[in-house]
This record gives structure tokens, sequence and C-alpha cells, in this order.
């Protein structure tokens, strides 16, 4: 019986092709180089999540399980005076950290980018806010703003700018400013690094035809560099909102909230009121209700980037 080989190679070949370009399909590849960490997500981030937003709608408490009360824990934070306050506390603490983070961190990077002596030893001397320890920082702060031997106090007394010693941490609208200080202090160098990186891959031609058009320095920034920062400015400004809005250690160190609550805020309340104060299920709604704030973060960055996609004439 005569067999065609050739025939049955090629029916063997056809069969096999689907399987064959999806191994070899860069799409493919890349989801399943991707799969390890999504494992990771899902595990210690989804779950975690979906745990809290259960645990919202229980009247859960520490060493007892809760029972499902749907929205009560909600209603009831609609009430609450002390959560409206944080939820203002956190929106301040975020919108004036975070613009004061970018105005600095932008002339930092604009000014390290450069030709300064010493310039890599600059670069890692800014970065030294941002590598050590939250907890060490807020601790150095803390001594810092000290009642009785603050720096600060004692330089403006010697300079005969006040007559008393200032209470930093113990007034309401002192100890606000003075963590919103500390966190601009702690995030400038994020900010400058990133945009530093994103001054270096801007094409030097386009300052070159700028400059031949007789372009002056701001016109420059304007129309060249600040264009071109979008996408940058987009991602590093989103990454910035998220950990100021979500900064627990810096607060829980210098001021756990006080006083009179004027620095809770609603991470430092969510903890306070689910580990302290032994209520899980209304700490979980404390911070379950940060997420429409986050997303709005996360929305902003998406569209920043669209844009910028869109002027560079790139598709949907």
């Amino acid at each position: 019986m005569y067999v065609d080989t050739k025939a049955h190679g090629a029916t063997a070949a056809s069969r096999h092709a689907p399987r064959f370009r999806l191994a070899e399909s860069r799409g493919f590849l890349g989801l399943l180089f991707m799969l390890p960490a999504a494992t990771v997500l899902l595990l210690f981030l989804a779950y975690p999540l979906g745990l809290g937003v259960w645990l919202g709608m229980t009247d859960a408490r520490v060493g007892r399980g809760g029972s499902y009360i749907g929205l009560e824990n909600y209603e009831m934070l609609w009430t609450d005076t002390v959560f409206w306050l944080s939820v203002t506390n956190t929106l301040l603490y975020t919108v004036a950290a975070s613009v004061f983070k970018f105005a600095l961190g932008l002339w930092l990077a604009l000014l390290l980018n450069h030709h300064l002596p010493f310039k890599a030893f600059l670069r890692a001397i800014v970065l030294l806010p941002w590598i050590v320890p939250t907890a060490l920082s807020a601790i150095a702060f803390w001594w810092i703003y000290d009642p009785q031997f603050s720096i600060v106090s004692w330089i403006l007394v010697r300079l005969g700018l006040i007559d008393h010693y200032i209470n930093f941490l113990g007034d309401p609208a002192w100890a606000r400013a003075s963590v919103i200080m500390a966190n601009i202090w702690r995030g400038i160098p994020f900010v400058a690094i990133t945009l530093l990186a994103g001054l270096q891959t801007i094409p030097p031609s386009l300052y070159e035809a700028a400059v031949i058009d007789g372009a002056t320095p701001w016109q420059r920034f304007r129309f060249v560099t600040f264009p071109m920062l979008t996408p940058i400015i987009a991602v590093v400004m989103t990454f910035s909102v998220l950990f100021t809005f979500t900064d627990f250690q810096l607060i829980y160190v210098l001021t756990r909230g006080g006083p009179l609550n004027a620095t809770h805020l609603m991470a430092t309340l969510s903890f306070q009121r689910a580990i302290p104060g032994g209520n899980l299920g209304e700490g979980a709604a404390i911070a379950v209700s940060m997420i429409p704030f986050l997303l709005a973060a996360i929305l902003f960055s998406y569209f920043g980037l669209q844009r910028r996609r869109w002027q560079q004439g790139g598709g949907d």
C-alpha cells in the first residue's frame, strides 16, 4: 500500500501550524512570562483587597469573627466627623505635598541636568532622603520639631525672628504643616531623579532647532522640555499621589494622628479603628473608602499617557 509521505507531512504540519504560531507569538510569550508575577499579585494583592471589602461589610472585631451587616459601617462613617476630618486632612496633605514635590523636584532635575562639577556625587546625595527608611526619617523630624530642643526654633530664636520655641507637633495648624514638610523632604528625590531620567531622553537636536529659531530659555522649556516630559510627569505624579495618599509610617511615628485628630489620615484612622480600637469591620470600611481616590489618580495617569500618545500620532 502506497502512502504519500509528502501529503501526510503537509497535513501534520498544517494541523500543528496554529500551535507553532501561538508558541512563537510575542503576545503569548509575554503573557507566559507575566504569569508568575500575576500569580504573586493575585495572592498578595487581590486576595487582601477582596478580604478587606468583605470585612468592611461585617461587624468583625479582633478576636472574633463577624456577621454580614451590609453597608452599616459606611452609613456610620457618613455621619462620623472624625472620618470626614481625616478625608480633609488626607486631601490637603496629598495635594499640598504633591504640588511642592513636583515643583521642587522639577527644579532640582533641571539643575542636575546641567554640566555641574561632582554631578554624580550630587545625584547620590539627592537620593539620601528617599533611601533612608521612613521610620528613621520620622524620628529625625521628631527631634527637629521637638518643643524644647528643636533646632529650627533654636535658629529662629537666635536670629531674633521669634521669642519662644514653637510647638510644631502640639498645635493643630503647625502639626499639619510639619508633617507636610517632612513628606515633601522625603518625596523630592523620587520626583527629581525620575524627571532627570526623562530629561536625558530628550534629543539635543530639538533644543538646537529651538535656539536657531530664536526661542528663549522659557520658550524652550514650555514648547520642548515640558511636552516631551508629559508621559514621565503623568507616571511620576501618579505614583507620588499614591504614595502620599496612603502614607502611614511618617504620620504614625510623628503624631499618631494628633493633636486633636488634626493629622489623622485615612490610613492612620483605619489602623487606629481596626487594631488598637479592635473594630476590624470599621477599619476595613475606612480603608476601602480610599479606593475611589486611588482609582482617580490612576485614571489621571492613564488619560495623560493616552493624550501624549495621540500627540505623537499613535492610535488607540
